[in-house]
């Protein structure tokens, strides 16, 4: 049973009743959240108008009736809609960066931003370089670019119209719209006809990748998002054909392209035995990206 809304309170006891509350819901996590715990930080986090990292130095903070009752409603809000908390709040955070979320756009998350701020993506990433964010959604990695390489310019695209207003109001949120250009159209045709002067140094795309299968065993929260930005096609790699057909030609001549295909490896290879991808380790291991040399595509 939910405390007295008069129930005096610490944040953290606030934290645990509503991990409690979610846990016992069946709910599925991934969507900027791992656990129900990790969720109901979130939601107090946002009544104290602070990150999740930072409301971790407030737990023994009182919570003011007010706040308690905005997160109990919203926590009950989570649990009726099985919408993702991120649609709910209207925040993400990744890699520590707040972006604007809305259904316009899946909510950020994507293994590539790991290697963004590790800085395993340098050595593409000389100064004064070009880059390209494409089926860029929301913005969020082309907006962790800028941010970790401030002499670069960026460049991303997307098919959604609806999606690239919500990544102009990222940028536009961290201050970026001198580094950061917006493209629109369906991949390739979104961009000026490439020549020498315009080549890419790095492609970084976080495309639709899942397959029929997957798709059609998804549970409610990604079905929230927009079918646009996750389905790939029978074998998840209809966008990924297109993308990597034309890639050399936007690419400079020691530039690369990375591609996160989630859990498509073995569909991947199957698609392109000849590529030598190089497989990039992060957190959720060493198949869910790859890095493709210029070189190894022509």
């Amino acid at each position: 049973m939910d405390p007295e809304p008069s129930q005096a309170m610490t944040v953290n006891r606030c934290i645990n009743q509503i991990a409690q509350k979610l846990e016992s819901a069946n709910l599925h996590y991934g969507h900027g959240a791992i656990d129900a715990q990790s969720e109901a930080l979130w939601i107090v986090s946002k009544q104290l108008d602070l990150s999740p990292t930072e409301a971790l130095d407030h737990l023994e903070q009182e919570l003011p009736t007010e706040q308690q009752q905005r997160a109990y409603a919203i926590a009950d809000q989570r649990i009726s809609t099985r919408k993702p908390l991120a649609y709910i709040l209207g925040e993400a955070w990744l890699m520590g960066v707040p972006f604007f979320c809305s259904e316009q756009s899946i909510i950020p998350r994507s293994w590539i931003a790991e290697l963004i701020v590790d800085g395993s993506l340098e050595s593409w990433l000389p100064a004064d370089g070009n880059v390209l964010d494409l089926c860029t959604g929301n913005g969020s990695l082309a907006i962790l670019l800028a941010l970790s390489c401030p002499d670069i310019h960026v460049s991303a695209c997307d098919i959604s119209l609806p999606a690239l207003s919500l990544a102009a109001r990222n940028i536009d949120r961290h201050g970026l719209n001198s580094q950061v250009e917006l493209f629109d159209g369906d991949l390739w045709d979104a961009l000026p006809e490439p020549n020498e002067d315009n080549l890419f140094d790095l492609i970084i795309c976080n495309p639709p990748y899942v397959n029929a299968t997957s798709m059609s065993a998804l549970p409610a929260e990604y079905h929230a998002e927009p079918e646009l930005a996750l389905a790939g096609g029978d074998d998840g790699m209809d966008l990924i054909r297109r993308i990597i057909a034309h890639a050399p030609d936007y690419l400079s001549e020691r530039g690369a392209i990375l591609i996160e295909i989630g859990n498509e490896y073995e569909n991947f290879k199957k698609a392109f035995p000849q590529i030598p991808a190089i497989w990039m380790e992060v957190s959720a291991g060493e198949e869910q990206v790859l890095l493709i040399q210029a070189e190894d595509l022509r």
